[in-house]
C-alpha cells in the first residue's frame, strides 16, 4: 500500500458545494444551482435533487440520478439541486484495499492514508462489492417535512455481486451542518444501472483513490426558504446521523 501523505501539498485544489447540509435536514428543498451549472464546477460529487427526488452521482462529468427503488439513470442538466458537493477529481495518494475488507475496515486504512483530518476530501473506490447496501430519498411534495420525517419513506436495497464505484467526500468535525462529518457517499454500478446513498458494504477487490481538498467555495441559496431555515438546531448532531444511517 502507497504510504500516507506526510507533507504540505503544492497547490490548492477546490471543492465547491451549493447550500448546507443543515438546510437539507430543515426542510430546504429547493434549490437555484442547476444540473448544468454544477458540471462547470466539478465533474466528480454527490448531491440530491429538488424536492429530494433521488441521490445525485456525478462522475466523469456526467449526472445520474439514483432512484428509490434501487435503479439509476442520466440526470436532467435543467434539473436544480438543493444540495451537492463537486470537484475535479485529481487523484493525490491511491491505494489497494484488501480482499474481502467491511466498509469499517476500509474505513480504518482510509484514514492512514490521509494527511489530516483537518482537510476535505474526496474519495473515490472502484471495484468488485459483495454486497452493497443502500437507501435513496424519494421525491417529497409541499409542505416539506424535515429530512428526519422524509427518510423514513426510504426503502433499504441490497445490491449483490456487482462491479462499480464509491463516490463521497470526506469533511472534517468542524465542518458539522456544512457538510456531513465524516464520509458521505453514493454507490452507482460499473455499468450506471443501479445505486443509491451507501448505508454499508462488504468489498471483494478494489482500489481507493483520495483527492485533497484545500479550498471551499460555498454558495448559498437566495431563497426564502433558506433565509428562514433553522440551521442550528439543537439536535444537529443527531439528525445528521439519523439520516445518514437510515436508523429509527
Amino acid at each position: 500500500m502507497t504510504s500516507p501523505i506526510s507533507h504540505l501539498p503544492v497547490s490548492r485544489h477546490e471543492i465547491f458545494q451549493t447550500s448546507l447540509m443543515s438546510a437539507l435536514l430543515d426542510g430546504v428543498y429547493e434549490g437555484e444551482t442547476c444540473v448544468r451549472d454544477l458540471l462547470g464546477h466539478g465533474s466528480f460529487g454527490i448531491g440530491t435533487f429538488d424536492a429530494l427526488d433521488g441521490e445525485m452521482v456525478i462522475l466523469g462529468g456526467t449526472c445520474y440520478q439514483l432512484r428509490g427503488d434501487g435503479g439509476a439513470h442520466l440526470g436532467n442538466l435543467d434539473d436544480y439541486t438543493p444540495y451537492a458537493v463537486v470537484t475535479n477529481f485529481v487523484p493525490h495518494i491511491e491505494a489497494d484495499m484488501p480482499p474481502n475488507s467491511s466498509r469499517a475496515e476500509v474505513s480504518e486504512i482510509i484514514d492512514h492514508m490521509t494527511m489530516s483530518e483537518n482537510y476535505m476530501y474526496a474519495l473515490r473506490i472502484e471495484g468488485e462489492f459483495a454486497s452493497v447496501k443502500t437507501r435513496t430519498v424519494v421525491k417529497q411534495s409541499k409542505p416539506y417535512r424535515p429530512m428526519v420525517e422524509a427518510t423514513d419513506d426510504d426503502n433499504v436495497i441490497i445490491h449483490e455481486n456487482v462491479r462499480g464505484v464509491v463516490v463521497g467526500f470526506r469533511t472534517p468535525l468542524y465542518e458539522q451542518g456544512i457538510g456531513v462529518p465524516g464520509c458521505h457517499a453514493h454507490f452507482i454500478t460499473e455499468d450506471r444501472t443501479a445505486g443509491g446513498h451507501i448505508l454499508d458494504f462488504q468489498l471483494v477487490s478494489g482500489r481507493a483513490a483520495l483527492c485533497l481538498g484545500t479550498d471551499i467555495r460555498l454558495q448559498l441559496p437566495l431563497t426564502d426558504a433558506f433565509r428562514d431555515a433553522n440551521l442550528t438546531p439543537d439536535d444537529l448532531g443527531a439528525q445528521l446521523a439519523k439520516t445518514e444511517s437510515h436508523t429509527h
